[in-house]
């Protein structure tokens, strides 16, 4: 149920970013926010890899799009929807591939900075599974604000 879940706001984000323009991709959402659909899937990209490869794999991970972009939002002129899906599509994979024979028990380990903010070092893949899903559901409702500013579309 989690990965179904979460399958479909994955789908969903990616629905959010279909069949516009890369100009439309890129406008931001309203003054003063720079947020843009690019930028979230881009985002979502680094969030990925940052739940399944570095916290739950434990691999030490650089930034999708490069250290001057550690959380994914800033945009590039030559990176366009078809690079920043296939990106966003590998991490999906890949986190895929390090959580499929794993228990919804098994623990990831957040840095010490970080673990601050849920109480603990310690995450079960079911709390980061549970966890993704919330923060797609969240950006997807930024999504669906964005889109509508762009060209009046609504709903998933």
């Amino acid at each position: 149920m989690l990965d179904a879940w979460l399958d479909f706001h994955r789908e969903t984000l990616a629905l959010k970013c279909a069949g516009l323009e890369d100009d439309q991709l890129r406008l931001a959402a309203a003054a003063p926010s720079s947020l843009t659909l690019l930028g979230l899937l881009q985002h979502m990209a680094e969030v990925e890899r940052n739940w399944f490869q570095r916290i739950f794999g434990g691999q030490d991970m650089p930034p999708v799009f490069g250290e001057h972009n550690p959380d994914g939002f800033a945009l590039q002129a030559e990176r366009g929807l078809d690079d920043a899906t296939a990106a966003w599509r590998a991490e999906i994979a890949r986190g895929r591939e390090l959580t499929a024979d794993a228990s919804l028990d098994d623990p990831g380990r957040l840095p010490e900075h970080e673990a601050g903010h849920v109480g603990g070092q310690g995450v079960s893949l079911r709390w980061m599974l549970v966890h993704m899903i919330e923060e797609y559901a969240r950006h997807n409702g930024h999504a669906d604000l964005v889109r509508e500013q762009i060209d009046g579309a609504v709903g998933a």
